[in-house]
């Protein structure tokens, strides 16, 4: 008994070592304190990499809704360009009835409609409160009787700037119109230079050249669509010819003007838009009254309005708002693009759909305007400044440069 006695209190022996040995393996967690913090502290990398993912994930969505923005409205752009031109020029040459609306009334219109946008979006980036549209208008408009003055001088060219184009389509075909315009860029170097006192390259000068005689080629080239009337082709272009010049001196002196308002100003783009659309239309309707009040009075206000006709204002109104997108989400390299590709889209819509067949002057004439875009747009390189020799490089400069030669 004695035997069998110990040899069963040395295996109860062994079996509690092994147990406890086994115990001394297995990894046991500490009792957690109260007041300790989040165990994921513990790992700090862990908590740094998730929030890198999660700020290059949100950088990206950034990003990609930003792009689709740019491009988006660069689209827009471009449509607005082309449609409002080819809907102009449709409008101008293929009357219902008859009888064809009178330009006067559609800048009014359009006036109006433009004012209308402005005042919504105003509306809506003061939180849709109707007592701080009527505290901001009141202030930015009867409270600043000096800014409403000077933004007369703009308001009164851009109206007739408006009314010129209305004329320059009635004589030339979409394409041509297209390509003479362009000239407000050279307009607006010129007063840039004058009344801003800017600087410009040779590059830049010799763009405008190019300019000068692709437009020149243009009108040399005799091109028309099936709108004009071949007994007074000469005639009409020529009409048009003074109606895009003096629509490019307008456009381009009262740009500059505006932009020489703008700056130092806080007031925002749309408070200057609404600035600007009441003494518009204060205009507008002097120049019914002037130049079809007889008309206005026997055949109406609305004669000779269409679809297209409200299209036309439409396009036109709603052009102002998809600029300012473009201004605020693209650069300057898309937004002359925008402009290259509307003179090639409404050359190729008037070949298809009016008749218009470019001859080889026009198409040379064409690709330099074009061309002088884009040269004038490149940005100015500047020479970098070389640092003296005896700057010593630091340590974590020496890593960066061979960082970056690797």
């Amino acid at each position: 008994m004695s035997t069998a006695a110990t040899v069963g209190r040395r295996m109860h022996a062994a079996q509690h070592e092994t147990e406890g040995e086994a115990a001394e393996l297995i990894p046991t967690s500490p009792p957690r304190d109260k007041n300790a913090g989040d165990p994921d502290d513990e790992y700090p990398s862990r908590n740094k990499r998730g929030a890198i993912g999660t700020k290059v994930s949100q950088q990206r969505t950034s990003d990609a809704r930003n792009n689709m923005i740019k491009y988006g409205s660069l689209l827009l752009l471009v449509g607005q360009m082309v449609g409002l031109v080819l809907l102009m020029r449709y409008s101008r040459t293929h009357s219902a009835g008859g009888e064809l609306y009178l330009a006067s009334t559609a800048v009014f219109m359009m006036e109006i409609m433009k004012l209308c946008l402005c005042l919504a979006v105003v509306f809506h980036q003061l939180g849709h409160s109707f007592s701080a549209l009527r505290t901001e208008i009141y202030n930015n408009v009867w409270g600043a009787p000096f800014d409403m003055l000077k933004l007369c001088v703009p308001s009164l060219l851009y109206t007739i700037q408006n009314n010129l184009l209305y004329l320059a389509l009635s004589n030339l075909d979409a394409a041509t119109y297209q390509i003479l315009y362009q000239l407000k860029i050279l307009t607006t170097a010129l007063f840039s230079a004058t009344m801003l006192g800017r600087k410009f390259s040779a590059l830049k000068w010799a763009s405008l050249v190019i300019l000068t005689i692709g437009v020149v080629l243009v009108q040399c080239s005799g091109s028309s669509d099936s709108g004009a009337d071949d007994e007074n082709d000469d005639r009409n272009r020529l009409v048009g010819l003074v109606a895009v010049l003096s629509a490019a001196c307008t456009s381009g002196f009262a740009g500059v003007y505006f932009e020489k308002i703008l700056k130092g100003s806080e007031i925002t783009l749309w408070i200057r838009n609404i600035q600007m659309g009441l003494p518009s239309l204060l205009i507008a309707l002097a120049t019914i009254y002037i130049h079809d009040s007889i008309d206005v009075t026997r055949k109406g206000f609305f004669v000779g309005y269409n679809s297209v006709v409200v299209a036309v204002i439409t396009v036109q109104a709603v052009g102002g708002l998809i600029v300012a997108v473009v201004v605020k989400y693209a650069d300057n390299v898309l937004k002359v693009f925008s402009s290259s590709l509307s003179i090639l889209c409404s050359s190729l819509i008037s070949a298809l759909f009016f008749n218009f067949r470019p001859n080889m002057t026009f198409v040379c004439g064409a690709c330099l305007v074009i061309f002088s875009t884009v040269l004038y747009s490149k940005p100015e390189t500047k020479k970098a400044r070389q640092l003296p020799h005896h700057i010593p490089m630091t340590q974590a400069q020496g890593v960066r440069k061979s960082s970056l030669v690797m």
